[in-house]
């Protein structure tokens, strides 16, 4: 699997052109562990979306195994999507004010449930987001925040997850702003603007 992007996605608002992604470039090889690091606003989402054949580029193209997914109709991206790619996303309607695994443990308490027994069930259920990801065995995982709504235990136990994953083969990308968790992937794409500002090995 080699992805190559050469693309630019533009929004409209009312009568404004806003460029989410410009003249991006990007060549991501089979069984790489890369980390898409920005801040709020850099167009990693968008390149996240792209990447996943969730949305098309409004130029370029976009290429899998040599296959231009610009150009496949909803159902074969729909076959795509259920085949290649498997997706961690980041939102997971919680309770704001409480860590993923207090979440988790909520309704468990209202039932008495024991501490203990809340909390390793809590660890159990929050590796379903990856369970599900890996549901069809896709060749790429797409990791959106993978550790944004979770307390710092619970997130290492995710990278661990994809490491191991990674280990195993598995092309591993990972949308993020968090500057802690590019350690664990090999290579870092940084996005500003829109653009890639910086594309380096770190492994």
């Amino acid at each position: 699997m080699e992805k190559v992007i050469i693309v630019w996605k533009i929004y409209k608002l009312g009568d404004t052109e806003v460029c989410a992604t410009k003249n991006v470039n990007v060549a991501i090889k089979k069984g790489e562990h890369v980390a898409i690091l920005g801040p709020s606003g850099s167009g990693k989402s968008t390149m996240m979306n792209l990447v996943g054949a969730l949305d098309v580029p409004t130029k370029g193209s976009i290429f899998l195994d040599g296959k231009d997914i610009g150009k496949m109709s909803e159902s074969q991206l729909a076959q795509l999507r259920g085949k290649t790619i498997g997706f961690v996303f980041q939102q997971f309607n919680l309770i704001p004010s409480l860590t993923a695994t207090q979440n988790v443990e909520l309704p468990m308490m209202f039932y008495g449930v024991a501490a203990s027994e809340r909390l390793k069930r809590a660890h159990a259920l929050l590796r379903v987001a990856i369970a599900r990801a890996l549901a069809n065995e896709p060749d790429v995982i797409l990791a959106d925040e993978p550790t944004g709504n979770l307390d710092s235990t619970t997130g290492k136990s995710i990278m661990l997850m994809l490491g191991e994953l990674h280990a195993k083969g598995k092309t591993i990308i990972m949308v993020t702003h968090d500057v802690d968790l590019v350690k664990h992937a090999q290579r870092v794409i940084e996005l500003k603007d829109g653009q890639v500002v910086k594309d380096k090995r770190v492994k």
